[in-house]
Parts: C-alpha cells; structure tokens; sequence
C-alpha cells in the first residue's frame, strides 16, 4: 500500500492545527528571531518552510539564534560563529568555553522528576533534580580521586537505566570522554571498541532484564575488565541485585553505592566548544567498529534544536523513546534534560511475551508526552492486534519513529490504535552527527510513508549521479554546507582519511551520506534504503525499502530481505527472502500472493527472481537490516572479511546464507 493509497494526492495523511501550534516552540522561536534579530523569516510563524530555507541560508544567523534563543552559558564567549565553512574541517563558535553537564542539569526542577526509571515488569522509580545533581556531583568527585580529568576516557557496560546517564554526565562535568555499550554485547565485541580508547575508568552493572529472565553479566564483566590494560579502577553498578564475587579484578573496584552517595558540591569544567563529549561506535559490519567523537557544544546546539523546536520539549514534558545504550538514540534521550523535559529510562524488552504491550501501559501511566520507537515494532503490534487504545494515551501528541524506514502501511493503524490527533514523526540521522537531517516538527504535516521534511539547520538535497540536485526523482542524501554536531574526527585517524572516505570522495566538499532519497515538490523526504544497497535492474535503481514496505504488510510473512547480486558474466540475481509467520508455509500459491503484491504495490520491476524462505532475518545490533553483508556471502566473500559476528542480533542466521550462496555458485559450475 502506498501513500497514494491512503489519501487522495497531494494531501497530507496528518495536517497540523496552525492556530493550536503558534504556541509551540518553534513557533515562538519564529518570532524570537523576528523581534531579536529583526529577520521577518515568514509572514505566518507557523509556516516551516520559510524558517527552513533561512535556517540554511543564513548558517550564522540561525545557529547565533539558537544559541542566544536557549540562552547558552559559557565561561569565555565565542569570537565568531563559524570560522571557515567547509567540509571536513569547520570550526564553529571558536573561543567559546562551556560544558554539555552544566545544561544538562541547569534547568531541571528539584522537586520534580528528571528522569524516570521503567523496566519490563511494569515497576519504576523516579530520580528528582536535586537527587540528580547529587549523584551526578558525588559519581564526578569519585572519578576525580581515581585520576580522571580532561581528555580521560570514561567507559561503561550497563543497561538503559539512570545509572548510565549519571555515570555520563559525571564523565562530562569533568572534561573526561564517554563511551557506553548495552551488556547484550559480548565482552570481546565490547572490548573491541572500548580498548581503542584506552579507557581509565570501567562502569558495569551486574546484569540486565529482557523478555521476563534476568540476564547475568557479572562474569562478562570482569573478563571485560581483563581485557582493557589501560584500567586504573572498575565501579560495580548493583542494578538487578545479584552479589558481585570476591574476584581479582586488574584494578580497583568499588561499588555504585560508594561512588554515588557522597556529598560534594558539583563543580563543571569549562571545555573549548570541540573539545570531544562523546565517542559513538558505527555499527558497521566490518573491520574494528570505528568511533566518531562528537564534541561538547555542537551535540548542545544540535540536540538543542532537535529536541527544543523540531521537538517542542520543555519544562513538563515526558520524553520515552526505546532504545538501547549503544545507540545514538540513547544519547538523544539523555540530552531531553536539556529542554528542561524528563526522560525515562527503560530496561527490558519493548515487548516481552507476557506484557507485549507494557511501554504503552507505561506511557499511559507516566503521561509520556512524546514516545518513540522503531518501524518494526509499530509493525509487530499492528500485525499481532495489540492495540494501544486500551490504555489512557491522552497526554501523548507524537509518536517518534526512526532507525529504518516506516512504510506508509503503518500509519493508518497509529491513527486508528492511538489517535487521531497525534502526529506520526518519522526521521531519519545516524551516529554520524548524533541527530537527524530530516524529521517532523509541530507545524509540519505529514504523508504516510514520507518524512515531514528537512531539519532545521540541515542543508538535505538529493543528488544525481553527476552531483545535480533534483526533486521528485531519486538521488543520493547529501548534506551541502556544515552542521555543528558532524564529526570532530574519527578516534585513531590522525590523517582524518577515513573520516573523509566516508563522507566526502564522491561529491568534493559535500557530505554523502549512504541513503537513497527522493526529496518531494510539496517538501517531505523519502527514504528508499542504502544507497550501497540499492538494487539496479537493467540499470533502474530499486529501493529496497519499497519492497520490505509492501512484503512485511502480508500478515503471512514476518519480515522480508531483498537483494541485488552481481554476478559473473554480468548476470544480476535479485533473490527475496522471506520470514513467514508461525504456522505458515511458503508454497507456489503464498509466492504468488507476494509478487502480485509487489507488482501492484510497487512495480513490476520490483518483483524478485526468486522468493525463499530464511529462519530469520539477520540485523546489526541498532536494528538496521544486514543487506549489503548477506550480498556479499551470497558472492562468495569470506566472512570474516565481510561482517563481525559481534556486530549481528543473531549472527548464527548468516550460516543459512553463506551455505546457499556455495549452493548456487556450485551449481553454476556444474553447468
């Protein structure tokens, strides 16, 4: 089903109230700058895209607003707002001192909840501001007495729980440089990013929840420890209660509670604006797992304006989006104290067998504001009738929904199951700048299947394949001019040449970002998949996504995986593999539904050479498919060149494609 489909063309699926949304943020910002800056950035404050196209017209203008609009603190101001535009290489706001803790803390309420802690059973707790701070302050005193400082690295095991974010802001009061893993990762996949960064301080839990059983990690963190030399002490997080054993760790140990119960006075460290906050790992497939730092005060400007206006999180608002630790939208979640909002932490599965609905009974009975997810569990509730409805989610307005594409079949059932007046926010963005280049705000619409529209700040365009922008048609996301929370550099690239073989060999001075896209006359963004993914029949680009959307709508199927395989003599095979759902056999009369599905809902183009049946789709640990790996085992590539076990959900899926792949190029040869 296409958008098409779903609403007559050119209208949107969800059109925002402009009377109800001049109070938002955004809104507000519109005639801040107006009456601050004396810019007239639209007649109607409401009206998005006039604020876009200044927004990344007047790169210096908008970020100073930004800035000035969310009053930001500094101990030495800035000398200009950007010191060279280009790509590598800006420097934004040069002279400027501050710290990302500060703002994190500045604006949060003593007597109300800064963070809420959730987990599967339905249970939680609330940490005030106050009690924030004092953790945050007592946690920073500890990791001073063992050593840590400026330029330190602060890493951490632990599950989505406060003791993550506390542990976080505590590293970054000081200076010192965070990097955290969820503990579903094994503690070799763990040490494979965490020993690049030589890290000083080690914080791990003892274990973590998911699907009703407690996961025990006690062992996978001390050998963890072990494997990290550069270690002078390790804390013990006592997080689901199970007794820590009298091991030999290879450096001090000492518990949370010791760490977290002192009484100091919280002192933050004035930092240069680039000086690094963070280290995110990609999740690529290949190779050791590369860490991108991201510096103290473009996240704060970013995730500021994220959060702030696309968002319209302040004071009062609950922001629950499901994620794990290790990925980029953990971070995102955190820097929710930024607005003055709450963030709530969650630890278990987001649909446990017993509960399979527990994050909406928990939005209901914390009143979210915003929640977010991925496509694939809007998917999984619609396909297993679990219906949200049932619970009291008056107090949600959007529903944020990112890490793969959302078909447009999923939208009527969020309209239907949790309300008419909730906007569906589709986004897209990735570790790479922390954030997203295209969202939803709350004066955008949206069209099913379609992101409402470019980010503030973001210069998005689709290129050709010779570097021209187009519209309605498909073309490669590149990023034209510079946004404070790109990369400072990638660790251990003291040349910057992988930074800029990742981002700017094709299109000099631009940034490539790996999507294809197609950027629509009417202002949204379409998101088709992986541009190194992308299928190419007889020379017509595919997306994948378009496929996936149509064949993962069949309630007799799961999932679906769809390829494009080059092969010798120049034959293309375009094989589609499919997960059919419990009880379900895929015979000739079940292939024949899906390829008259594709054919209607797509194009005949789009219909596969084959359809199989797979035990399970393989996805990297942040939930994105694995197509370009399972098309190289399918070449023949050996594993080991071609993913990391450690990067997979369930890397023991890629024996099926590996074993198929021999199959086929053993039985070319035979004939």
């Amino acid at each position: 089903m296409t958008s098409a489909q779903l609403t007559p063309p050119g209208k949107p699926f969800w059109a925002f109230d402009p009377e109800a949304t001049t109070t938002s943020r955004i809104a507000e910002f519109g005639r801040w700058v107006t009456q601050h800056r004396g810019v007239q950035v639209a007649y109607d404050h409401t009206d998005y895209a006039a604020l876009h196209r200044w927004s990344v017209t007047d790169l210096e203008g908008f970020w100073s607003s930004v800035w000035e609009y969310f009053d930001v603190d500094t101990a030495t101001p800035y000398e200009q707002v950007l010191e060279e535009e280009r790509m590598p290489g800006a420097r934004w706001f040069p002279g400027a001192t501050l710290n990302y803790a500060h703002h994190a803390l500045r604006h949060l309420r003593n007597d109300r909840p800064a963070i809420i802690a959730l987990d599967e059973s339905g249970a939680g707790y609330e940490v005030s501001g106050e009690q924030l701070r004092a953790q945050v302050a007592s946690v920073a005193a500890t990791l001073r007495d063992l050593g840590v400082g400026q330029g330190d690295r602060v890493v951490g095991y632990l599950p989505n729980t406060p003791h993550a974010i506390v542990a976080f802001l505590a590293a970054a009061s000081l200076g010192a440089v965070w990097s955290v893993c969820g503990q579903d990762y094994a503690p070799k996949a763990a040490a494979d990013r965490f020993a690049q960064l030589e890290p000083t301080v080690l914080i791990a839990a003892d274990g973590y929840l998911f699907n009703s059983a407690t996961h025990d990690r006690r062992a996978a963190v001390l050998e963890l420890a072990r494997a990290l030399p550069t270690l002078k002490a390790t804390v013990l997080v006592d997080h689901v209660g199970l007794p820590w054993p009298h091991d030999n760790y290879p450096a001090i140990n000492l518990t949370w509670e010791d760490a977290s119960t002192r009484s100091e006075q919280l002192v933050c460290t004035p930092v240069p604006f680039d000086h690094p906050l963070w280290i995110l790992f990609s999740s690529g497939t290949t190779g050791p797992p590369k860490g991108i730092a991201h510096g103290h005060g473009g996240i704060l400007l970013e995730h500021l304006k994220t959060l702030g206006l696309q968002s319209d999180l302040g004071p009062g608002d609950r922001f629950l989006w499901y994620t794990t630790t290790h990925w980029m939208m953990w971070n995102l979640a955190v820097s929710t104290l930024l607005t003055g909002a709450a963030t709530c932490t969650y630890d278990g599965s987001p649909a446990p067998l017993t509960r399979p609905d527990v994050l909406w009974e928990l939005a209901a009975r914390h009143r979210v504001t915003l929640f977010g997810t991925s496509p694939q569990y809007l998917l999984a509730m619609a396909k297993f009738d679990i219906d949200p409805s049932v619970h009291d989610l008056s107090s949600v307005r959007a529903v944020g929904c990112t890490g793969s594409t959302l078909p447009a079949s999923a939208y009527p059932w969020v309209r239907a199951h949790v309300g008419e007046r909730v906007q569906l926010a589709s986004s897209t963005g990735g570790t790479d700048i922390a954030s997203g280049f295209a969202g939803s705000a709350p004066t955008t619409s949206v069209w099913a299947g379609e992101l409402s529209a470019p980010n503030l700040g973001v210069a998005l365009a689709a290129y050709d394949a010779e570097g021209h922008p187009v519209v309605d048609q498909v073309g490669e996301l590149v990023v034209t001019r510079p946004m404070p929370s790109m990369p400072l550099y990638f660790w251990n690239d003291p040349d910057g040449s992988r930074y800029r073989d990742a981002y700017f060999t094709t299109y000099s001075g631009v940034w490539r970002h790996g999507d294809w896209i197609t950027l629509t006359s009417h202002g949204s963004v379409i998101v088709h998949g992986r541009s190194d993914s992308t299928l190419n029949r007889n020379g017509v680009r595919l997306g994948s996504a378009d496929i996936h959307d149509v064949v993962e709508h069949l309630p007799e199927i799961t999932e679906a995986l769809v390829i494009g395989a080059e092969e010798p003599e120049g034959g293309y095979w375009m094989p589609l593999f499919v997960v059919p759902a419990a009880g379900v056999i895929l015979d000739d009369a079940l292939r024949d539904r899906i390829r008259h599905a594709i054919r209607t809902g797509a194009s005949p183009r789009h219909v596969p050479d084959e359809i199989l049946a797979v035990p399970g789709i393989p996805h990297t640990r942040t939930g994105k498919k694995l197509e370009v790996p399972v098309k190289r085992l399918l070449q023949g590539a050996p594993a080991e060149q071609v993913v990391s076990p450690a990067t997979v959900d369930s890397p023991e899926l890629l024996a099926h494609f590996i074993r198929l792949g021999a199959e086929r190029r053993s039985a070319r040869s035979s004939t």
